[in-house]
């Protein structure tokens, strides 16, 4: 790595992406300290809109796009995501660079008074924007009242009061990252609540030539994470999934063994259609598609042909869906 050893980082300005800019920053220090690291915000069209849902403005890309410009025209030498923000189609000349370790992939309940989930009054109002979880809540609890939610982590928790609702649901990992964990009331099983893809993971995207930074960002890369969060973008992309349709997916490595857990649903959660697959580690991303071609027989298809060709809109969304994972 000789030459110039300077590196601009792009991400959003949100609390939560500074803390993932921030920890890719330290991580590239701890393994090379005589680098200069240097910050850069850039406002994305989702960081503009924040009155209207996701779902309703185009939902995939839309806290990704002006960041991956920089990218592209040199600005930046990396840009930070959230993996779950990354959009199925990566911009010529842009990739993956690496996938760090990933935080807990699960989403949890923040309520007034610890109430879990179960004990939620009937008709309780829970705040969230996502089709994913909303189709899966009302699965659960068909008695609740869903109320669009939008902001970061610490305007929603902050909802619980001035839109007077009785709870939300966010994600565990940027819970976590920015230090809420003692509000956590439930951590939501898989079986109740399963994530969307790359939920938990951090995305570094760089250019697919530039051979200076790629050393850095391979560096940071978990190997594990990376074909587990393949094998989810995978399946994701065979079901062309949107910001208008509830998927999702969990993959776990056990003994050597990809599997991955995968769902469709209907928007209000009535129906569900839920299986898993095994396949190689190396194979994840094939393992994927093959869970994705199994709920189609299974019937996701109606649903997914449903859902994008007749009902849209709806409450929005902040899975932004549609995640695969382009090699270099």
């Amino acid at each position: 790595m000789m030459g110039k050893k300077e590196i601009t980082i792009g991400t959003r300005g949100s609390k939560l992406a500074l803390w993932q800019a921030n920890y890719i920053k330290a991580a590239l220090l701890d393994k090379d300290p005589s680098i200069s690291i240097a910050i850069r915000i850039i406002k994305t069209k989702g960081d503009k809109i924040l009155d209207v849902p996701l779902a309703a403005v185009g939902g995939k890309g839309l806290f990704v796009k002006e960041i991956e410009e920089a990218l592209l025209d040199g600005r930046i030498d990396m840009a930070v995501h959230s993996m779950k923000d990354m959009p199925a189609d990566i911009p010529g000349g842009l990739c993956i660079g690496s996938v760090p370790e990933r935080e807990d992939p699960c989403d949890v309940l923040i309520s007034k008074n610890g109430t879990p989930l179960s004990g939620l009054r009937r008709g309780a109002k829970v705040g969230t924007s996502s089709l994913r979880r909303s189709a899966q809540l009302r699965h659960t609890r068909p008695d609740i009242r869903i109320v669009p939610l939008r902001g970061n982590i610490d305007t929603r928790i902050k909802k619980l009061d001035t839109e007077n609702l009785d709870a939300v649901i966010l994600a565990h990992a940027g819970v976590k990252r920015m230090n809420y964990e003692e509000k956590v009331s439930e951590r939501l099983d898989f079986s109740v609540m399963l994530p969307a893809v790359g939920q938990g993971a951090l995305c570094v995207e760089t250019r697919t030539d530039d051979s200076f930074i790629s050393p850095f960002a391979d560096m940071l890369d978990h190997a594990e994470t990376h074909s587990v969060v393949k094998g989810e973008r995978a399946f994701l992309h065979r079901l062309e999934g949107s910001c208008q349709v509830p998927v999702a997916a969990l993959g776990r490595i056990v003994n050597d063994v990809f599997t991955i857990e995968g769902l469709v649903a209907d928007l209000d959660g009535e129906t569900v259609i839920r299986e898993n697959m095994s396949g190689p580690v190396e194979a994840s991303e094939e393992t994927g598609v093959a869970l994705a071609d199994k709920l189609l027989d299974m019937g996701a298809g109606e649903i997914l042909n449903h859902l994008t060709t007749g009902r849209s809109g709806w409450d929005g969304r902040d899975d932004r869906g549609g995640h695969y994972d382009r090699k270099r």
